[in-house]
């Protein structure tokens, strides 16, 4: 009778251990993974873990070797406000009709579902730091600017001793910063900068998610390196103006593009043709300015691992456009080029293969891809409007032969541009009455040879068009299920 007894109490302890394990095990599975969201504003490749000999940026490169880089990562239009608004609702411009500054997304889509929002409906705790829709810099630093409050539980606006020096700036049209080439090697430290304090909140609240438990969508939006170019003096310091080389371009070539892509390139007067110490000096400071946010980001990226989130936390690095410091003779962005078109896109975390971690991948990708990768990576489903595709067979393989994406594709103004594997092809206007442009990236990466003209490109131009014109026709189809407003632009593109 003994023996029976302690024979049923095993077996009851047997299968309550087994039901713990299970539970536990299912917990686990359960898990929801959290995501930091990392922005630099107007940031182009100028990387080191891009290739870039002269950048430093050690804490950017860092995160690449424990993710995945995307070598070809493209945004939807060149602009910051409709960049934004587009990778945050996952829709192209002409989808969520916010094709200008200074709009904000509800104006357009009032029912749209962001990828923030997604995260909060689902159980997330989604925080904003800093700039993720769009602001006005400097002007908006320590407001609200255009953000979309339907996207955050909670939000954070930083402003530094940057805007109290803004009389210290230098600028090439006095008085103007935001659109316009303007920069200064900044007293005192790092933490009294917007994104130092930035940095440091971000900081905290990773320490209190951890304490508390709680999933978290945290996106970050550091100012830097917007125009005004500021940081500490320091960071000039890593960039003697003797060693920096200005950009140059050969007699005629304006003359080689469409009127419409040498409006794009000469738009900003006072910023054609700078005498070579200026543009030296711009040089340095952009640098700076990149060298600067990078070290915030170290911060956050090391108090992520100290916190002990990193090993359940996705993370994803970019920027909302890229930036000419000098190409086909323009500064800044605004043009349908690679250097404005493109973005510095990494991405690590839980669920990429180890042998995938600090690979590099070609495959093209677009912003709008961001929220459906975002919503696979981490269990959700995004809204069927959205464009975008996931990106995880490519985490999964950076060197798939089978990428989800064969073309990328950026608009500025009424133009359309498409980047293939080999060729940036762009049209101007409607059906590309206003001209074309053809560059051959395998002997033309610069894109300073306009072969759209050429007979023997013929064929390439007439396939290219085609497929062009298929992906501004899948662009412009009105998302079902969303209402889209109308109404008439009241402002230029500044």
């Amino acid at each position: 009778m003994l023996v029976f007894m302690k024979t049923r109490r095993n077996v009851f302890v047997l299968a309550c251990l087994v039901v713990v394990a299970v539970l536990t095990g299912a917990a686990v599975a359960e898990e929801k993974r959290n995501v930091l969201f990392l922005i630099c504003d107007d940031l182009n490749t100028d990387l080191a873990c891009y290739g870039d000999a002269q950048v430093k940026s050690p804490n950017i490169d860092a995160l690449a070797k424990r993710g995945v880089l995307f070598e070809r990562a493209y945004c939807q239009y060149s602009l910051c406000g409709p960049s934004r608004a587009s990778f945050m609702t996952g829709l192209y411009p002409d989808q969520n009709l916010v094709r200008r500054n200074a709009i904000y997304i509800r104006e357009h889509v009032p029912n749209v579902q962001t990828v923030a929002q997604m995260f909060r409906n689902g159980g997330w705790f989604a925080s904003r730091i800093g700039k993720i829709f769009h602001y006005n810099v400097p002007k908006h630093i320590g407001t609200g600017g255009h953000d979309d409050p339907y996207s955050w539980n909670q939000t954070f606006n930083p402003r530094g001793r940057d805007v109290d020096d803004e009389a210290l700036i230098f600028s090439l049209k006095p008085g103007s910063f935001g659109g316009t080439l303007s920069w200064l090697a900044a007293e005192g430290t790092d933490e009294q900068q917007t994104d130092g304090i930035a940095a440091d909140q971000a900081v905290k609240q990773l320490y209190r998610f951890a304490k508390t438990g709680k999933p978290f969508f945290l996106a970050v939006g550091l100012y830097r390196p917007h125009t005004p170019f500021v940081a500490p003096k320091k960071y000039f310091d890593l960039y003697p103006k003797d060693k920096i080389v200005v950009p140059t371009e050969p007699e005629g070539y304006l003359q080689t593009l469409p009127k419409a892509a040498q409006k794009s390139i000469r738009r900003k007067k006072d910023q054609i043709d700078l005498p070579d110490d200026l543009a030296r000096q711009a040089i340095q400071a952009y640098h700076a300015s990149i060298s600067f946010a990078d070290a915030q980001v170290g911060i956050v990226l090391e108090a992520l691992e100290k916190s002990g989130l990193a090993e359940n936390t996705v993370v994803i690095f970019t920027s909302d456009h890229g930036y000419h410091m000098g190409e086909h003779g323009h500064w800044q962005k605004t043009t349908l080029f690679e250097n404005a078109a493109r973005v510095p896109l990494i991405m690590a975390g839980p669920g990429i293969p180890t042998d995938s971690v600090g690979k590099k991948s070609k495959a093209l990708a677009e912003m709008v891809d961001f929220y459906p990768t975002l919503a696979e990576w981490c269990g959700l489903k995004a809204p069927s409007y959205v464009s975008g595709v996931s990106l995880m067979s490519v985490l999964e393989n950076p060197a798939t032969e089978n990428p989800p994406r064969k073309g990328a594709l950026t608009q500025y103004a009424d133009g359309y541009s498409l980047r293939t594997d080999r060729y940036r092809y762009t049209e101007w206007g409607q059906d590309g009455k206003g001209g074309n442009e053809l560059y051959d990236h395998h002997s033309d990466p610069a894109e300073m040879k306009n072969l759209a003209s050429i007979a023997e490109q013929a064929g390439v131009v007439e396939r290219l068009s085609k497929r062009l014109r298929e992906r501004i026709a899948v662009a412009q189809t009105k998302p079902q299920g969303l209402t889209q407003i109308q109404f008439e632009n009241r402002r230029r593109v500044k």
